[in-house]
């Protein structure tokens, strides 16, 4: 609990007891031989010291100009009670509406607790390092890229950077929820807000603070509260006129009734229908709407964040429940993006190893991602000397002498173009043909790496509903194809620039139902246009460019797609709390209203229908939190 929280929850305390005493000797009779005004100042003790800060903000307001609100309503509701003699009441009408604001409280705390632990992960200082290798404390901020900064075991890395030197075991739980460390040396990329290990690391910073990470999440976190869905904007709406209307409708309640009786009978009780007026007031306060359905949204984005997913409103998350297709980039979001050698065929007389050999030394002055892969898996150093006369041939391959022979490598077009012999391969991955001396000696398959988790993400989106799973590519059809089917999707649209993209996603957005949403996954700058473009856009945090990052909606903090189908499951049982909220408020609070009017109902069902209902609720919006949303639920 909070300084403030704990200042309530003593108050509550003291004025309970006091209002105790009081009740039972007014229950026993004890308090029928004091003047009434003696009997009412003792009643107005409690009343002033649990409701004194109600009383004060309702004053405020109306001297700027807004009066209609709870507080307004608490107030006039109690002391028109206290005017009618009804003390135990007005008293018990305070004392309950500040439970309910306790718990309130101590819910919404709850709430942001997740939320705050993203919060939590702003770094305080940078230990920076100068040419003569002094280190010194700075502000994060003042921090230029290419700085060396010194990061010691338990600090918060405080700017994006490359280890250069020292091994540790880094701590990503505050930005990905995964609780398992990640083991980084030099060459490795690190992110802000990242706790170090055990042992210190040196890092070459490779972006300024306000484009870091960690001020890219914080000024996500800050912004998210300020888009809401179109259920809190209605309900927004709805308190706005809804309170002055039953405040007029109390008034005319207290008056016109018993005139109209008083000249019918002669018997002017205006008391008594003050009484219900008071009744009418109390109910009528929308605390249980106001609250609970903020408070439902905020618990939702607060549920995403603890399993590292950063959700930037609470209208996406209302977007996400309402998500029926999904459409994926591919490479970087389904697949890794990284070229492997997946098998080595060879032919007349070559080793696998000859080929290997071959084909490395070929490639080694490429910079070509496959010839990443293929000297990746020779797997041995390179010797320049045995290399010579390497030529690069446009848009075919490469030429060159290795140890005195003449080597070919690249595609079919350059076998062809030689007089090579061979038969064409119709893998869908990419093929590199070698000849040596003339004579094909086989070729390598390499393809890109379908990402771990990939398959079980789009399995259990199945199972969520997503029943619409499309991929958007800019590879061969071949490749896309067999991506396609190896994940089980429902549709692959190949070949694609960016604009094709685009206009790919308008056409599924229109084909989706009135009531349905599309959203888009993808990393690339490249998927920028297409992450505004959609319903909802999804990112990927780590991996993810800045540039896509700051155009999705919802950005995944470690790039594990099976994270998806569980922002579906939070998504979904929110709004369904958030509506059994809206019900429940409503129908008691009209059932009560009703009764209340008719003189059938008492202060404390008043109370049940205001506080009560605001508890039920609120501990209702509290379950999105508690939740495990690996299994549906």
């Amino acid at each position: 609990m909070t300084k403030k929280q704990k200042k309530m929850r003593a108050r509550i305390i003291v004025s309970g007891i006091l209002y105790a005493c009081l009740f039972i000797a007014d229950k026993l009779g004890a308090l029928e031989g004091f003047p009434i005004l003696a009997v009412a100042i003792a009643f107005l003790v409690p009343y002033l010291i649990i409701g004194y800060d109600v009383i004060l903000r309702a004053f405020k307001n109306i001297s700027k100009g807004h009066v209609f609100d709870e507080n307004f309503l608490m107030m006039i509701a109690t002391f028109a009670a206290f005017a009618t003699g009804e003390f135990t009441e007005s008293v018990a009408v305070m004392l309950f509406y500040q439970v309910g604001e306790l718990f309130q409280s101590y819910a919404v705390g709850k709430s942001r607790a997740s939320i705050a632990e993203m919060m939590s992960i702003a770094p305080d200082f940078a230990n920076l390092e100068d040419e003569e290798g002094n280190i010194s404390e700075v502000d994060p901020e003042d921090v230029e890229v290419g700085s060396i900064l010194l990061v010691r075991p338990g600090e918060k890395i405080p700017i994006d950077g490359v280890v250069i030197e020292g091994e540790s075991f880094v701590d990503t739980a505050a930005l990905t929820g995964e609780s398992v460390p990640r083991k980084v040396s030099p060459g490795a990329d690190v992110i802000s807000g990242c706790v170090n290990g055990d042992t210190a690391i040196k890092i070459r910073t490779t972006k300024a603070y306000e484009d870091s990470t960690v001020s890219k999440i914080l000024e996500l976190v800050e912004n998210a509260s300020s888009k809401k869905s179109r259920m809190e904007n209605f309900i927004t709406r709805f308190a706005k006129y809804y309170t002055p209307v039953v405040t007029i409708g109390a008034v005319l309640l207290a008056l016109i009734p018993p005139t109209i009786l008083g000249i019918m009978s002669g018997n002017f009780a205006y008391v008594s229908w003050i009484h219900r007026a008071c009744i009418f007031l109390i109910v009528s306060c929308p605390c249980a709407m106001v609250i609970s359905v903020p408070l439902g949204f905020f618990g939702g984005i607060g549920a995403a964040s603890k399993i590292g997913v950063l959700v930037k409103g609470s209208n996406y998350l209302e977007a996400i429940a309402q998500m029926k297709s999904l459409v994926f980039d591919k490479t970087g979001t389904l697949t890794k993006g990284e070229f492997k050698v997946s098998e080595v065929i060879n032919l007349n007389g070559f080793s696998k190893e000859d080929i290997l050999y071959y084909a490395a030394y070929a490639e080694k002055f490429s910079t070509h991602p496959i010839a990443k892969s293929i000297l990746t898996a020779y797997g041995k150093d390179v010797d320049l000397s045995l290399i010579s006369n390497q030529q690069e041939v446009s848009g075919q391959g490469i030429s060159s002498v290795v140890n005195k022979r003449e080597v070919l490598i690249g595609n079919y077009k350059l076998m062809q173009a030689n007089g090579i012999d061979c038969e064409i391969n119709d893998s869908p991955a990419t093929i590199c043909y070698l000849a040596v001396d003339g004579k094909f000696a086989g070729y390598i398959i390499i393809s890109d790496v379908i990402k771990e988790g990939s398959k079980e993400a789009m399995k259990a989106l199945s199972k969520v509903g997503v029943s619409k799973l499309v991929m958007l590519t800019g590879d061969r059809k071949e490749v896309a194809m067999a991506v396609s089917k190896e994940l089980s999707l429902t549709d692959c649209r190949y070949e694609l620039l960016p604009t094709d993209k685009v206009s790919n996603v308008e056409e599924l957005i229109k084909a989706c139902k009135k009531d349905e949403k599309l959203g888009f996954v993808g990393d690339g700058i490249n998927d920028a246009p297409v992450l505004m473009r959609a319903d909802v856009g999804i990112a990927m945090g780590s991996l993810g460019s800045d540039a896509a990052i700051e155009a999705a909606d919802v950005v995944i903090m470690d790039d594990d797609l099976r994270k998806i189908p569980k922002l579906v499951r939070i998504a979904r049982k929110t709004l369904r709390i958030v509506k059994q909220n809206v019900v429940f408020a409503l129908g008691v609070k009209i059932i009560v209203l009703a009764l209340g009017a008719f003189g059938l109902a008492t202060m404390w069902e008043a109370v049940f229908a205001d506080v009560g209902v605001a508890v039920i609720a609120i501990l209702n919006s509290m379950r999105v939190l508690s939740s495990n949303y690996d299994e549906k639920n």
